[in-house]
C-alpha cells in the first residue's frame, strides 16, 4: 500500500464542508470567470481550488473535497506528490526550456527509457513526447500512415480520442465535441465495439471482433488501413470493458494484415487499471501505445511509444513541437515513474478495486436504476438506466454526480449517452477516505425520488 498522503503532504486527508457548495469566493469567481473566460470552456463543478494534495482538494472557502476524479486520471500518484513537486522545483532553477528539437536534454532521453521499458512487448521501440493525449493519438496515427504507406484509420464506437481536428473525427460522441466544428479529417472509419451490457446476449469477445473486422474489410479493406486504434478499456464512452478476447482478436487481425495496432492508453496508463498498461491483462501487444494524463504526476507530457521499424521510418523533423517533452514535465514524469513502480501503486489500483467494487455491486443488487458495475482497478463505472429498462438516464447520472459534489465528493460522469458515473480514485487514497466517499455516493444514487429498489 502506498504511504499515507496526510502524513506525507501535511494537507488533511478528510472531507470537510465550511459553507455549502459553491461558497462565497467560488461564486465570486464564478462572477469574474463570466466576464472574460469563453463561453465554450465548461466546467464540471462550480468550486475553484486553493491546494490540494493526496486525494483531496481545498477550495477557495476553506472546503475540503474527495477527489474521485484525479483531474480526470491525472493525478495517479496524488496531487502534489512531494516527490514531483521537488522535482519541478529542482529542474525549473536549472531551466525551464529549450526545445529539444534545438538543444537537447537528459531528462527526454530517461523519459523514453523509461517508456520503452514499462510498455508492453519486450521488442525495440522509440518514442516521441508531445503535450497532450490527443495530440499522441494524432502522431500515432502520422507514424501509422508514414510507416505503412495507407490512409485509412480505423476507430471503435464510442471512441474518445482528443479535440483535434482528426481526433474529433475518431471520436463517437458528437455532443460536445464535434457539433459545429466540421468538416473533419477524412478516411476515419468507425466499427463496433465490444460492449457486454448492451451486445447480443451470449456475445464473445471473439465474436464482436469478428463483427468489426468483417465491417472493416467490407466497407474499407484490410490492404488500405493504415491503422486501427483501439482504448483497452474505452474511457469518455463509458468505460466500458471489453469480453475478454475481443482484444487480441483485433491485434491478431491487424498483425495478419499488416495493419499498425494503437493502443490508446491515454487514460487507461501508468497503473489506472491494476497493470502498468490495460493492455498487460491479456497479454496484448500494441505496435504503438499512446499515452498522457497520468505520466507526470499533473504536468502536461504526453508521448508515442511503440516498434522502432514504425518510428524510425518517419524522416527526420517529421516529428516533434516547440512544449513537446518540456524538461520541467520530463522531471516530473521521471518522478511520478518511480512512484508508481517504488509504492506499488498498481497493487494500489488492485486494493481500491477489491474495496469498491464488493459495495457497488451489492448497492446494484438494491437500487434499479444501476444496470451495471464494470471497470478494473481503479478505473470503475456505475451505467445508469430508468430501472427496468436499459434506457440510459442521463439525468440521473448528473442528479447524482450533483449531489455527490454538495457533500463534498468529486464524481465524474461520462459515456455517450451522458449516464455513466465513473470513478478515478488517486490510487493513494486511504481506506478511511475512500469508505467515506462511497458512503457519500451510495446516499446519492438512493436519494434519487424516481428510483425503483429492487427488492
Amino acid at each position: 500500500m502506498a504511504p499515507d498522503p496526510e502524513v506525507r503532504t501535511g494537507l488533511a486527508q478528510r472531507r470537510q464542508l465550511l459553507t455549502e457548495i459553491p461558497g462565497p469566493r467560488s461564486r465570486a469567481l464564478a462572477e469574474r470567470r463570466a466576464r472574460v473566460v469563453a463561453a465554450g470552456v465548461s466546467s464540471t463543478f462550480p468550486v475553484y481550488v486553493a491546494r490540494a494534495s493526496g486525494a483531496v482538494l481545498e477550495d477557495v472557502d476553506g472546503n475540503v473535497l474527495v477527489d474521485l476524479g484525479s483531474g480526470i486520471a491525472v493525478t495517479s500518484v496524488g496531487a502534489s506528490a512531494p516527490e514531483v513537486v521537488a522535482a519541478v522545483a529542482a529542474q525549473a532553477a536549472d531551466f525551464t526550456h529549450t526545445c529539444f528539437m534545438v538543444s537537447p536534454y537528459e531528462s527526454y532521453v530517461a523519459v523514453c527509457e523509461a517508456l520503452a521499458r514499462l510498455t508492453p512487448g519486450d521488442h525495440e521501440k522509440r518514442s516521441v513526447l508531445v503535450n497532450s493525449g490527443a495530440e499522441a493519438v494524432e502522431n500515432a496515427v502520422k507514424i501509422a500512415r508514414r510507416a505503412t504507406g495507407r490512409d485509412a484509420v480505423v476507430v471503435l464506437d464510442h471512441a474518445y480520442h482528443g479535440r483535434t481536428n482528426l481526433t474529433m473525427a475518431m471520436t463517437a460522441k458528437a455532443m460536445p465535441y464535434k457539433i459545429g466544428f466540421g468538416p473533419f479529417a477524412g478516411e476515419v472509419y468507425r466499427v463496433p465495439a465490444s460492449y457486454p451490457l448492451r451486445d447480443p446476449v451470449g456475445m464473445t469477445g471473439e465474436e464482436a471482433a469478428q463483427r468489426a473486422i468483417d465491417l472493416a474489410q467490407r466497407q474499407v479493406g484490410a490492404d488500405r488501413i493504415a491503422a486501427i486504434v483501439v482504448e483497452p478499456i474505452v474511457g469518455e464512452g463509458g468505460f466500458i470493458v471489453p469480453a475478454r478476447g475481443f482484444l487480441p482478436a483485433l491485434a491478431a487481425w491487424a498483425r495478419a494484415h499488416g495493419i499498425v495496432f494503437v493502443a490508446d492508453e491515454v487514460q487507461t496508463g501508468f497503473a489506472r487499471t491494476g497493470d502498468m498498461f490495460a493492455c498487460d491483462d491479456e497479454g496484448v501487444v500494441p505496435d504503438l501505445v499512446a499515452v498522457a494524463k497520468g505520466i507526470a504526476g499533473g504536468m502536461p507530457l504526453a508521448g508515442v511509444t511503440g516498434r522502432a521499424e514504425l518510428l524510425d521510418a518517419v524522416h527526420s523533423g517529421g516529428l516533434g513541437g516547440t512544449f513537446g517533452g518540456n524538461p520541467v514535465a520530463c522531471a516530473a514524469a521521471l518522478a511520478a515513474i518511480d512512484l508508481y513502480e517504488r509504492d506499488d501503486l498498481a497493487g494500489s489500483a488492485r486494493r481500491i478495486e477489491a474495496r469498491i467494487l464488493p459495495r457497488l455491486r451489492e448497492l446494484a443488487r438494491r437500487v434499479g436504476s444501476i444496470a451495471e458495475v464494470r471497470g478494473r482497478g481503479a478505473m470503475l463505472a456505475l451505467e445508469i438506466v430508468r430501472p427496468g429498462t436499459l434506457e440510459p438516464d442521463a439525468a440521473e447520472a448528473t442528479r447524482v454526480a450533483r449531489a455527490c459534489a454538495a457533500q463534498g465528493v468529486l464524481v465524474l460522469t461520462c459515456g455517450t449517452w451522458g449516464n455513466v458515473l465513473r470513478l478515478l480514485p488517486p490510487l493513494v487514497i486511504g481506506d478511511d477516505l475512500l469508505d467515506d466517499a462511497l458512503g457519500v455516493l451510495a446516499g446519492a444514487l438512493a436519494a434519487g425520488s424516481e428510483f425503483a429498489a429492487r427488492p
